[in-house]
């Protein structure tokens, strides 16, 4: 059978590279907008730091609109940031304010508080570069909290176990949730984690447990990246770690770039994995999203 087996070429037609804007932005409650932009790569560009830090866009115009007041948002450069403005600033980056002096690139933000997020409004967003324009719209829904927190100790370890939540979800009406977390306990008079980090499988809706009350546990996702941590007891809180816990609530369109999003970083490339495509809200041919969030915190002491 394997000497009179036979072969065939099969020639894959691969669409040609087309670069896009790439649209990265994000409203929360009591918090400026925040847009960044940059341009799509292809998969064979190269992938250091400065070509990915050449990709960002300057120069355009990015306005938003809660329906009453229109700003035009300022554009601020990581290396030359307001005084007084680098914890906000951090936050919103996603970066430590010590880095990102050593990096150049732009983002589209505003002080003007007349424009920062209010539950329940819908904030539209217009981007104007190249001669193109894009549009999109989000809303920050209503939020709903977490009723408690927990820490429940693994049965085959002796310090070490998951956080838990509980949660009860609004009845006969869609909610999408988004969370992250962070440790926060002092290690050498600095919090153990820099930065919020979504947990696995962040994003999720209520189309399984619509109306209910229920538990549900939650990973440590820093812990992967921490050379601290015994890599069999990767994923687990330890007694006396301190977490900090953002939980958001999203419209519909919001919630289904996340979900999607976050299942393609899963897959990381399995062959075996189902393809997805990640849906943007973006109107005009950008990639990316505009994206409105109601946050809630809440804190977790890991102890028995």
């Amino acid at each position: 059978m394997v000497l009179n087996s036979c072969t065939k070429e099969v020639i894959i037609d691969i669409p040609g590279y087309e670069e896009q804007l790439v649209i990265d932005g994000r409203i929360e409650q009591n918090s400026p907008p925040f847009v960044l932009l940059s341009k799509s790569q292809d998969i064979y560009a190269p992938t250091d730091l400065q070509a990915y830090l050449a990709t960002f866009v300057k120069g355009a115009k990015v306005t938003v609109s809660n329906g009453v007041k229109t700003v035009v948002l300022d554009e601020i450069c990581s290396d030359n940031l307001p005084s007084g403005s680098e914890v906000l600033l951090e936050n919103l980056f996603g970066i430590p304010a010590s880095e990102l002096v050593n990096v150049n690139f732009c983002a589209y933000t505003t002080f003007d508080t007349d424009i920062w997020g209010e539950i329940g409004k819908t904030y539209t967003l217009k981007v104007e570069v190249d001669g193109q324009t894009y549009n999109a719209v989000t809303e920050i829904v209503p939020k709903v909290d977490l009723n408690s927190l927990f820490w429940k100790k693994d049965s085959g370890l002796s310090e070490y176990g998951f956080g838990w939540a509980n949660l009860t979800d609004p009845p006969n009406q869609f909610n999408g949730y988004f969370m992250e977390v962070k440790r926060i306990n002092m290690v050498n008079s600095e919090e153990k984690d820099n930065l919020y980090e979504p947990i696995f499988n962040p994003a999720n809706n209520d189309e399984f447990f619509d109306g209910t009350n229920f538990d549900f546990g939650y990973t440590n996702p820093q812990s992967f990246s921490d050379a601290t941590v015994p890599e069999n007891v990767k994923g687990y809180y330890k007694i006396g770690d301190t977490v900090a816990v953002r939980f958001s609530s999203l419209d519909r369109d919001a919630h289904r770039f996340l979900y999607d999003k976050y299942i393609q970083l899963t897959n990381g490339g399995n062959p075996f994995a189902v393809p997805t495509n990640v849906k943007t809200n973006i109107k005009g041919g950008a990639l990316g999203a505009w994206l409105g969030y109601s946050v809630s915190w809440d804190t977790l002491v890991c102890a028995p």
